[in-house]
Protein backbone atom coordinates (compact mmCIF):
# COMPACT_ATOMS: atom_id res chain seq x y z
CA UNK A 1 0.00 0.00 0.00
CA UNK A 2 1.43 3.35 -0.94
CA UNK A 3 0.96 6.19 1.55
CA UNK A 4 1.34 9.44 0.75
CA UNK A 5 2.80 12.20 3.63
CA UNK A 6 3.12 15.79 3.21
CA UNK A 7 4.74 17.67 5.99
CA UNK A 8 6.59 14.40 6.86
CA UNK A 9 10.34 16.70 7.70
CA UNK A 10 7.79 18.00 10.79
CA UNK A 11 7.79 17.09 13.94
CA UNK A 12 4.64 15.03 13.86
CA UNK A 13 4.60 14.15 10.29
CA UNK A 14 7.84 12.30 10.76
CA UNK A 15 6.84 10.28 13.65
CA UNK A 16 3.87 9.24 11.25
CA UNK A 17 6.54 8.12 8.83
CA UNK A 18 8.75 6.09 11.52
CA UNK A 19 5.16 4.65 12.34
CA UNK A 20 4.52 3.53 9.19
CA UNK A 21 7.46 2.14 8.08
CA UNK A 22 7.15 -0.07 11.18
CA UNK A 23 4.12 -1.35 9.70
CA UNK A 24 5.67 -2.33 5.88
CA UNK A 25 4.41 0.46 4.03
CA UNK A 26 5.71 2.08 1.27
CA UNK A 27 6.01 5.90 1.90
CA UNK A 28 6.45 8.77 -0.48
CA UNK A 29 7.05 12.31 1.04
CA UNK A 30 6.59 15.29 -0.06
CA UNK A 31 9.27 17.53 0.82
CA UNK A 32 9.89 21.27 -0.84
CA UNK A 33 13.51 21.62 -2.53
CA UNK A 34 14.25 24.04 0.77
CA UNK A 35 13.11 21.37 3.17
CA UNK A 36 15.35 19.91 5.88
CA UNK A 37 15.64 16.49 5.24
CA UNK A 38 17.31 16.13 8.80
CA UNK A 39 14.23 14.37 10.61
CA UNK A 40 14.21 11.81 7.72
CA UNK A 41 17.77 10.61 7.61
CA UNK A 42 18.34 6.87 7.53
CA UNK A 43 14.67 6.59 6.65
CA UNK A 44 13.34 4.03 3.54
CA UNK A 45 11.28 6.61 1.70
CA UNK A 46 10.50 8.30 -1.54
CA UNK A 47 11.10 12.07 -1.16
CA UNK A 48 8.90 13.64 -4.08
CA UNK A 49 10.15 17.48 -4.34
CA UNK A 50 7.15 19.53 -4.34
CA UNK A 51 4.97 22.25 -2.37
CA UNK A 52 1.03 22.01 -1.23
CA UNK A 53 0.36 25.05 -2.99
CA UNK A 54 1.63 23.37 -6.36
CA UNK A 55 -2.06 21.11 -8.03
CA UNK A 56 -0.44 19.90 -10.52
CA UNK A 57 2.74 18.81 -8.52
CA UNK A 58 0.42 17.27 -6.08
CA UNK A 59 -1.92 15.67 -8.56
CA UNK A 60 1.16 13.45 -10.02
CA UNK A 61 2.76 13.07 -6.71
CA UNK A 62 -0.31 11.31 -5.35
CA UNK A 63 -0.44 8.94 -8.83
CA UNK A 64 -0.19 5.60 -7.53
CA UNK A 65 -1.11 6.11 -3.62
CA UNK A 66 -4.07 4.35 -2.04
CA UNK A 67 -3.69 6.97 1.29
CA UNK A 68 -3.10 10.36 2.15
CA UNK A 69 -1.72 11.86 5.55
CA UNK A 70 -2.15 15.79 5.02
CA UNK A 71 0.22 16.62 7.89
CA UNK A 72 1.42 20.15 6.53
CA UNK A 73 1.27 23.18 8.06
CA UNK A 74 2.85 26.29 8.62
CA UNK A 75 2.66 26.61 12.75
CA UNK A 76 4.31 29.76 14.30
CA UNK A 77 2.48 31.38 16.83
CA UNK A 78 3.48 34.97 15.44
CA UNK A 79 3.99 35.87 11.54
CA UNK A 80 4.86 39.14 10.77
CA UNK A 81 2.29 38.79 7.67
CA UNK A 82 -0.74 36.62 8.56
CA UNK A 83 -1.61 36.03 4.78
CA UNK A 84 1.17 33.55 4.29
CA UNK A 85 -0.06 31.63 7.43
CA UNK A 86 -3.55 31.74 6.11
CA UNK A 87 -2.13 30.83 2.07
CA UNK A 88 -0.65 27.33 3.69
CA UNK A 89 -2.94 26.12 5.96
CA UNK A 90 -5.76 27.04 3.96
CA UNK A 91 -5.35 27.17 0.70
CA UNK A 92 -2.71 24.23 0.74
CA UNK A 93 -5.46 22.33 1.98
CA UNK A 94 -7.54 23.23 -0.36
CA UNK A 95 -4.94 22.49 -3.27
CA UNK A 96 -3.92 18.78 -1.44
CA UNK A 97 -7.61 17.58 -0.67
CA UNK A 98 -8.70 18.52 -4.18
CA UNK A 99 -5.55 16.32 -6.19
CA UNK A 100 -6.58 13.66 -3.42
CA UNK A 101 -10.44 13.91 -4.80
CA UNK A 102 -8.97 13.40 -8.38
CA UNK A 103 -6.95 10.46 -7.72
CA UNK A 104 -9.49 8.82 -5.92
CA UNK A 105 -7.91 8.04 -2.56
CA UNK A 106 -9.28 4.68 -0.16
CA UNK A 107 -8.73 7.37 2.92
CA UNK A 108 -7.31 10.36 3.70
CA UNK A 109 -5.91 11.37 6.94
CA UNK A 110 -6.09 15.30 7.70
CA UNK A 111 -4.51 16.63 10.89
CA UNK A 112 -5.77 19.54 12.41
CA UNK A 113 -5.38 21.16 16.11
CA UNK A 114 -6.97 21.49 19.17
CA UNK A 115 -6.65 24.49 18.82
CA UNK A 116 -9.77 24.07 16.66
CA UNK A 117 -12.37 23.39 18.90
CA UNK A 118 -14.16 24.69 22.03
CA UNK A 119 -13.22 24.97 25.72
CA UNK A 120 -15.22 25.20 28.62
CA UNK A 121 -14.71 28.04 30.89
CA UNK A 122 -14.94 26.08 34.44
CA UNK A 123 -11.51 24.57 32.76
CA UNK A 124 -13.30 21.15 32.54
CA UNK A 125 -12.03 19.20 29.19
CA UNK A 126 -13.33 20.15 25.74
CA UNK A 127 -14.38 17.64 23.20
CA UNK A 128 -14.72 17.06 19.73
CA UNK A 129 -18.23 18.69 20.09
CA UNK A 130 -17.97 21.59 21.94
CA UNK A 131 -19.05 24.11 20.71
CA UNK A 132 -17.16 26.66 18.88
CA UNK A 133 -16.84 29.69 16.31
CA UNK A 134 -13.87 31.65 14.61
CA UNK A 135 -14.45 34.58 17.00
CA UNK A 136 -13.39 31.94 19.91
CA UNK A 137 -10.02 31.64 17.62
CA UNK A 138 -6.83 33.69 18.79
CA UNK A 139 -4.26 34.81 16.44
CA UNK A 140 -3.57 33.53 12.83
CA UNK A 141 -2.59 30.24 13.08
CA UNK A 142 -5.38 28.92 15.00
CA UNK A 143 -7.70 30.81 13.09
CA UNK A 144 -6.15 29.51 9.97
CA UNK A 145 -6.41 25.87 10.94
CA UNK A 146 -9.94 26.45 12.05
CA UNK A 147 -10.89 27.61 8.09
CA UNK A 148 -8.29 24.76 6.86
CA UNK A 149 -10.64 21.91 9.01
CA UNK A 150 -14.10 23.73 7.65
CA UNK A 151 -12.57 23.52 4.55
CA UNK A 152 -11.62 19.38 4.64
CA UNK A 153 -15.18 18.89 5.78
CA UNK A 154 -16.42 20.54 2.74
CA UNK A 155 -14.16 18.01 0.80
CA UNK A 156 -16.10 14.53 2.99
CA UNK A 157 -19.64 15.84 1.68
CA UNK A 158 -18.25 15.88 -1.77
CA UNK A 159 -17.36 12.26 -1.65
CA UNK A 160 -13.61 12.39 -0.15
CA UNK A 161 -13.04 9.61 2.67
CA UNK A 162 -11.53 12.04 4.99
CA UNK A 163 -10.98 11.70 8.78
CA UNK A 164 -10.45 14.43 10.85
CA UNK A 165 -7.60 14.03 13.91
CA UNK A 166 -7.05 17.06 16.41
CA UNK A 167 -3.73 16.67 18.08
CA UNK A 168 -2.92 17.99 21.68
CA UNK A 169 0.48 18.92 22.31
CA UNK A 170 3.04 16.41 20.94
CA UNK A 171 6.56 15.72 22.91
CA UNK A 172 9.58 13.85 22.32
CA UNK A 173 11.95 13.02 20.30
CA UNK A 174 12.81 14.59 16.99
CA UNK A 175 11.12 17.95 17.77
CA UNK A 176 13.98 20.01 15.42
CA UNK A 177 11.90 23.72 14.73
CA UNK A 178 11.21 23.21 18.02
CA UNK A 179 7.58 23.54 18.52
CA UNK A 180 6.30 26.22 20.25
CA UNK A 181 6.13 23.35 23.35
CA UNK A 182 9.36 22.05 22.52
CA UNK A 183 10.86 25.87 22.90
CA UNK A 184 9.35 25.91 26.43
CA UNK A 185 11.29 23.20 27.31
CA UNK A 186 14.50 23.84 25.65
CA UNK A 187 14.14 27.47 27.21
CA UNK A 188 13.45 25.33 30.90
CA UNK A 189 16.69 23.49 30.49
CA UNK A 190 18.41 26.40 29.50
CA UNK A 191 17.24 28.56 32.75
CA UNK A 192 15.31 30.76 31.09
CA UNK A 193 12.16 30.37 32.48
CA UNK A 194 12.28 32.08 35.85
CA UNK A 195 8.23 32.59 36.64
CA UNK A 196 5.23 31.03 34.65
CA UNK A 197 1.58 31.79 34.22
CA UNK A 198 -1.61 29.92 35.81
CA UNK A 199 -2.58 27.52 32.54
CA UNK A 200 -2.66 24.03 31.22
CA UNK A 201 -2.41 21.90 28.46
CA UNK A 202 -3.13 17.95 27.08
CA UNK A 203 0.24 16.44 26.24
CA UNK A 204 0.56 13.40 24.45
CA UNK A 205 3.52 11.21 23.51
CA UNK A 206 4.46 11.95 19.67
CA UNK A 207 5.19 8.15 18.99
CA UNK A 208 1.21 7.76 20.09
CA UNK A 209 0.16 11.00 18.52
CA UNK A 210 1.47 9.32 15.06
CA UNK A 211 -0.12 6.02 16.01
CA UNK A 212 -2.94 7.62 16.45
CA UNK A 213 -3.16 8.87 12.94
CA UNK A 214 -2.76 5.66 11.09
CA UNK A 215 -5.52 4.06 13.77
CA UNK A 216 -7.51 6.91 12.34
CA UNK A 217 -6.87 5.91 8.66
CA UNK A 218 -7.89 2.35 9.76
CA UNK A 219 -10.98 2.58 12.35
CA UNK A 220 -12.13 6.00 11.98
CA UNK A 221 -15.51 7.07 10.57
CA UNK A 222 -15.31 10.06 7.62
CA UNK A 223 -16.03 13.02 8.56
CA UNK A 224 -15.83 12.02 11.91
CA UNK A 225 -12.99 14.04 14.26
CA UNK A 226 -10.65 12.47 16.84
CA UNK A 227 -8.75 14.33 19.78
CA UNK A 228 -5.18 13.01 20.33
CA UNK A 229 -4.41 13.62 23.58
CA UNK A 230 -3.58 12.47 26.98
CA UNK A 231 -2.68 14.21 30.16
CA UNK A 232 -3.92 17.16 31.27
CA UNK A 233 -1.75 19.29 33.06
CA UNK A 234 -1.13 22.68 34.34
CA UNK A 235 2.16 24.54 33.19
CA UNK A 236 3.52 24.53 37.15
CA UNK A 237 3.07 20.67 36.69
CA UNK A 238 4.49 20.62 33.43
CA UNK A 239 7.71 22.54 35.12
CA UNK A 240 7.73 20.20 38.28
CA UNK A 241 7.77 17.20 36.20
CA UNK A 242 11.07 18.77 34.03
CA UNK A 243 12.59 19.36 37.56
CA UNK A 244 11.96 15.49 38.67
CA UNK A 245 13.70 14.51 35.18
CA UNK A 246 16.50 17.31 35.07
CA UNK A 247 17.45 18.06 38.74
CA UNK A 248 17.02 21.58 37.13
CA UNK A 249 14.26 23.71 39.85
CA UNK A 250 11.43 24.87 38.53
CA UNK A 251 10.32 28.41 38.63
CA UNK A 252 8.08 29.36 41.45
CA UNK A 253 6.86 32.67 40.85
CA UNK A 254 3.41 32.89 38.96
CA UNK A 255 2.96 35.78 36.75
CA UNK A 256 -0.43 37.60 37.30
CA UNK A 257 -2.18 37.43 33.14
CA UNK A 258 -3.21 41.26 32.67
CA UNK A 259 0.33 42.67 33.38
CA UNK A 260 1.70 39.71 31.03
CA UNK A 261 -1.20 40.38 28.53
CA UNK A 262 0.08 43.99 28.43
CA UNK A 263 3.22 43.22 27.62
CA UNK A 264 2.44 41.02 24.99
CA UNK A 265 0.35 43.62 22.75
CA UNK A 266 3.65 46.11 23.56
CA UNK A 267 5.73 43.14 21.98
CA UNK A 268 3.79 42.89 19.54
CA UNK A 269 3.87 46.42 18.16
CA UNK A 270 7.28 46.62 18.66
CA UNK A 271 7.65 42.89 16.25
CA UNK A 272 5.62 44.51 13.52
CA UNK A 273 7.40 47.43 13.55
CA UNK A 274 11.23 45.29 13.30
CA UNK A 275 10.09 42.64 11.85
CA UNK A 276 11.65 40.81 14.85
CA UNK A 277 10.24 37.37 16.51
CA UNK A 278 8.66 39.07 20.06
CA UNK A 279 9.59 37.81 22.96
CA UNK A 280 5.87 37.46 24.34
CA UNK A 281 3.79 36.54 21.39
CA UNK A 282 0.68 37.68 22.13
CA UNK A 283 -1.27 34.73 20.42
CA UNK A 284 0.59 32.53 22.89
CA UNK A 285 -0.24 34.62 25.88
CA UNK A 286 -4.37 34.70 24.61
CA UNK A 287 -4.59 30.94 24.58
CA UNK A 288 -2.78 30.74 27.93
CA UNK A 289 -6.45 32.79 28.97
CA UNK A 290 -7.54 29.07 29.50
CA UNK A 291 -6.93 25.62 30.47
CA UNK A 292 -6.31 24.03 27.48
CA UNK A 293 -8.22 20.18 28.25
CA UNK A 294 -9.36 18.34 26.44
CA UNK A 295 -10.79 14.66 26.93
CA UNK A 296 -10.05 11.82 24.55
CA UNK A 297 -12.11 9.69 25.17
CA UNK A 298 -13.28 9.19 21.69
CA UNK A 299 -9.90 8.06 20.00
CA UNK A 300 -8.91 5.90 23.13
CA UNK A 301 -12.18 3.81 23.10
CA UNK A 302 -12.79 3.94 19.23
CA UNK A 303 -9.38 4.09 17.71
CA UNK A 304 -7.46 2.21 20.77
CA UNK A 305 -5.23 5.34 21.05
CA UNK A 306 -2.13 4.91 23.55
CA UNK A 307 -1.69 6.07 26.15
CA UNK A 308 1.56 5.82 28.36
CA UNK A 309 2.94 8.19 30.69
CA UNK A 310 3.74 11.48 29.53
CA UNK A 311 6.72 11.56 31.95
CA UNK A 312 8.30 8.69 30.04
CA UNK A 313 7.54 11.18 26.65
CA UNK A 314 9.29 14.10 28.82
CA UNK A 315 12.58 12.24 29.52
CA UNK A 316 12.80 11.21 25.59
CA UNK A 317 12.70 14.80 24.37
CA UNK A 318 14.61 16.46 27.10
CA UNK A 319 17.21 13.57 26.20
CA UNK A 320 16.71 14.49 22.22
CA UNK A 321 16.73 18.18 23.39
CA UNK A 322 20.57 17.65 25.24
CA UNK A 323 21.97 15.24 22.67
CA UNK A 324 21.22 17.28 19.55
CA UNK A 325 22.59 20.29 21.03
CA UNK A 326 19.85 22.47 21.59
CA UNK A 327 20.36 22.91 25.41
Amino acid sequence: MKTFVTGATGFIGASIVRELLKDGRDVRVLARPSSNLANLKGLDVEIWRGDILEGDGLRRGLKGCDVLYHVAADYRLWTRNPEEMYRTNVGGTVAVLEAALENSLSRVVYTSSVGTLGHLQDGEPGTEDTKVSLSDMAGPYKKSKYLAEREAEKFVARGLPLVIVNPSTPVGPGDIKPTPTGKIIVDFLKRKMPAYLDTGLNLIAVEECARGHILAEQKGSPGRKYILGNANISLCGLFKMLQEITGIPAPKVRLPYAPVLMAAWMNEGFSRLTGREPLIPLAGVQMAAHHMYFDSGRAVHELGLPQSPVQEALVRAVEWFYTNGYA
